[in-house]
């Protein structure tokens, strides 16, 4: 199976040795209510408080069990085939099941053969019309229909589809066994939608939604509408939309059918700039061009993406990343390339272009606030270095765009981030980069350089280390549970954090999601 978390040195330094000061917690009297925390919405405003003198460290551990999913017992492993090579092997077996397991791939007693796969790797496979007949209306009418060649032992070519496809096909048929890995899901989905086996098809569909990521969106795309998988689809636009650049420039972009580059690029709801949806339209084009034996000079590629061309959005490109990116491409004619660049630089512009002069719409963020309320004191929120961190689930899959941190409560300043989002221990998203705070009590928004998929009933860890002078606000009456939208977030005390930061105060108070 595809891996979807890249291993990446971590940003976050390890726990270090308490230094002279550590922040102070937030009292024990600010937790909240089980009802208030239930009744708190995603964009609860904070309110400030402004809080004089010292106050008693508490614990910030929360109050709440975690969701924990039983994993299911595995099934007994069932007989092979090489059972029956033993003396009164049928004794020996307690269930149909098991029988059937035995004469699996077996010539024994069999009464059909097929050869599967093309021509020069082809793999003649035994089996046993009964079983066939029983697990799939087509195989019964190819075996017991009227059709059906009348001799003792039928021969039947099947060059359409794989060998091991047809295998685990068959493996379904005879143990009730679904076996699916990443280079075979798809060809095994063919053959079980080809012989109509819905329960191992839904099987595959299954495992191509959880291992759908950014890397393989595309072509997912582009199976779910060849047969007609509409959950696949949409799962498959759910990534594209959120991850849209990394969609785009991924290996399997170009492997697409035409009829899907085209859905695509017609979406308006693709969460990247323009240029990037030009520079992958290339990328295809000329990938179709070789496939067609044809030339990938600009005019080639024009040809072979037809109408697909108009639905680039070239006007809401900037001038620098037109001028340098499609006018030098040859794709354009020099009269397009003429009437865009007026449009870029004059008053008067031909009013009749070809392209869609609106930007893409892209995707709604939304933001879970965990804080009720947000304070400061004389002599913290402050950083050194250490770790903020928190643990958080959610119900359904998202994509954490970024953080909202609070900045400084004194006056405006400027604060270096280092923020990472984690799952198992490896990173999965993380950023360097800077924000500046106005010295109110607001979040500022501090961005991933792409959206990071989150998969549900999972902990994550998000942790940041911020660098600067001034001390900031910080969170106080977090809540353990809280639903945004559709999404319901569950946060947990990270043993990463090392500033003081957990589930009922601190900092990183908003996650900033596409869902």
């Amino acid at each position: 199976m595809q891996e979807h978390c890249s291993k990446m040195k971590s940003c976050i330094p390890a726990k270090e040795k308490e230094e002279e000061e550590v922040n102070q917690e937030v009292p024990q009297n600010v937790i909240p209510s089980f009802q208030n925390r239930l009744s708190i919405s995603a964009s609860h405003p904070s309110i400030v408080k402004q809080i004089q003198g010292e106050t008693a460290p508490i614990s910030w551990q929360p109050n709440f069990v975690p969701r924990r999913v039983t994993q299911p017992a595995p099934p007994p492993t069932l007989p092979t085939s090489k059972l029956s090579e033993e003396q009164n092997w049928q004794a020996s077996v307690n269930s149909a099941c098991e029988r059937n397991a035995v004469l699996f791939n077996n010539s024994l007693m069999a009464d059909v053969y097929f050869l599967v796969g093309e021509e020069g790797n082809q793999k003649r496979i035994p089996s046993h019309k009964y079983v066939l007949g029983a697990g799939s209306s087509v195989f019964c009418a190819m075996l017991y229909g009227g059709l059906a060649e009348q001799v003792k032992v039928m021969e039947i070519a099947i060059p359409d589809v794989e060998p091991t496809a047809f295998l685990n096909l068959l493996r379904y048929l005879y143990c009730d066994e679904i076996i699916t890995e990443a280079d075979t899901v798809l060809a095994t989905l063919y053959a079980a939608k080809k012989y109509i086996v819905p329960q191992l098809a839904k099987a595959c569909v299954r495992f191509l939604e959880t291992s759908l990521s950014a890397k393989n969106a595309c072509v997912l795309l582009s199976q779910g509408r060849l047969f007609e998988e509409l959950e696949l689809m949409q799962r498959c636009w759910e990534v594209i939309d959120a991850q849209a650049e990394e969609s785009l420039k991924s290996d399997g972009f170009v492997d697409i059918d035409k009829r899907t580059l085209e859905t695509i690029l017609s979406r308006e709801t693709l969460n990247t700039k323009e240029i990037c949806v030009f520079n992958a339209v290339r990328r295809w084009a000329k990938a179709e061009c070789v496939r067609q034996g044809l030339e990938t000079t600009g005019y080639y590629q024009r040809q072979v993406l037809g109408s697909c061309l108009n639905l680039v959005r070239f006007p809401a490109m900037s001038l620098e990343e037109f001028a340098n990116g499609p006018a030098q491409s040859n794709v354009l004619t020099l009269q397009e390339c003429h009437d865009l660049f007026l449009y870029f630089t004059a008053h008067h512009y031909p009013k009749a272009l070809s392209f869609c002069k609106l930007s893409r719409k892209g995707l709604s963020q939304f933001h879970v606030h965990r804080f009720q309320s947000s304070a400061y004191r004389s002599n913290q929120w402050r950083y050194r270095g250490r770790c903020d961190s928190i643990q958080f689930s959610v119900d359904r899959r998202i994509f954490v765009a970024g953080f909202g941190l609070y900045g400084s409560s004194n006056a405006a300043s400027e604060y270096k981030v280092k923020m990472e989002l984690k799952r198992n221990g490896l990173t999965e998203g993380h950023s360097v980069t800077s924000f500046l705070s106005d010295g109110s009590s607001n979040t500022f928004p501090v961005l991933f350089e792409s959206p990071v998929q989150v998969e549900p009933d999972t902990f994550y860890t998000a942790s940041v280390v911020l660098d600067g002078q001034e001390l900031s606000y910080f969170g106080q009456e977090g809540v353990a549970e809280i639903q945004c939208g559709k999404v319901i977030f569950q946060f947990q005390c990270s043993a990463e954090s090392t500033n003081g930061t957990g589930v009922q105060g601190g900092q990183i108070p908003e996650i900033i999601f596409y869902c």
